[in-house]
């Protein structure tokens, strides 16, 4: 196209009508308008992202070997036979032996909390569609992944599934500054609502303002009605800093999360729900704190040392 007044005046028309949905989209949140162009858009461009993913991921196609862990009573069996049909699956170079390590943490994570999960990798990041904390992962519908999912991986809580298509899927990651999830103190029982923060910690508001909160506590999910769209007993973060109470209704407190939330590779997705809140089994075993080292000095004094005022 040559560059005529007609072809300018069409360009800047195309950027003010881009300009104005991505507008209309981030006003919108969940209820957007553009929420089905979205949709169809992870139908489209899903299969394109995988099949990049696969061509320069020869191990890609492994992460699908991670199944739903059956029937209830016998998920960790079956987890414990996933991870071992992995390992033979996965290679030995550094770069699989890291995800392997990942995959064998997450299946021990999903069969401390008697989660069903779905494995996946992450084949996209970033705002493709939006300007939110995401990731696309490689399963979808016909993998039986549904929107408002629990995403996780062997360190906690990674997220939920926003947008869904046939084979790849939209996590919103919990670092969002939109993301809001229910948590609940490891032993105390102190409710709160976290908040994502981008690169900072989160931000938990307790119910309870007058709560005893020390740095170092752990919180884990609360829970949602039906398990939708968060599963209970998720390891969230360490609380890193408490505000002072000052009376109010509600507690501020920040918290550092378990997940690292730029380095995200193998993670999983909650396809079937447990029989009961895992509570804090899902927590890692606490940090056993470093001695201090005391050190003992004996003086024993010379022949020529006076004592008492008198020469020996």
């Amino acid at each position: 196209m040559r560059d005529t007044r007609e072809s300018r005046l069409l360009l800047v028309l195309l950027i003010a009508i881009a300009f104005a949905l991505i507008t209309v989209d981030i006003r919108g949140g969940e209820d957007s308008p553009v929420d089905g162009a979205r949709g169809a858009a992870a139908t489209v461009f899903g299969p394109i992202e995988n099949g990049v993913a696969s061509a320069v991921d020869p191990v890609g196609n492994a992460i699908a070997a991670v199944r739903d862990s059956g029937e209830r009573h016998d998920r960790i069996a079956q987890l414990e036979q996933d991870n071992a049909a992995l390992k033979a699956k996965l290679g030995s170079d550094d770069r699989n032996s890291s995800r392997l390590a990942q995959l064998d943490k997450m299946l021990k994570t999903a069969g401390a909390g008697q989660y069903g999960i779905k494995g996946a990798e992450v084949i996209a990041i970033g705002a493709a569609q939006g300007f939110s904390w995401t990731v696309t992962i490689d399963v979808g519908s016909s993998d039986g992944v549904t929107r408002d999912m629990t995403v996780l991986n062997g360190d906690g809580l990674v997220g939920r599934v926003t947008t869904v298509g046939p084979n790849t899927a939209t996590v919103l990651l919990a670092n969002d500054p939109d993301f809001t999830v229910g948590t609940r103190m490891e032993a105390t029982d102190e409710l709160g609502f976290a908040s994502g923060q981008g690169d900072q910690p989160f931000r938990v508001e307790l119910l309870n303002g007058k709560a005893k909160i020390n740095k170092g506590d752990r919180l884990v999910t609360f829970g949602s009605q039906a398990d939708r769209p968060f599963v209970p007993g998720v390891p969230v973060g360490v609380v890193s800093r408490v505000d002072p109470s000052g009376g109010d209704l509600t507690r501020t407190i920040y918290v550092r999360p378990f997940v690292s939330f730029t380095k995200l590779d193998i993670v999983g997705v909650v396809v079937q729900t447990p029989d009961k809140d895992p509570r804090d089994a899902v927590l890692p075993p606490k940090p056993k704190p470093t001695p201090t080292p005391t050190v003992t000095v004996t003086v024993t004094p010379s022949a020529d040392v006076p004592v008492d005022g008198q020469l020996q």
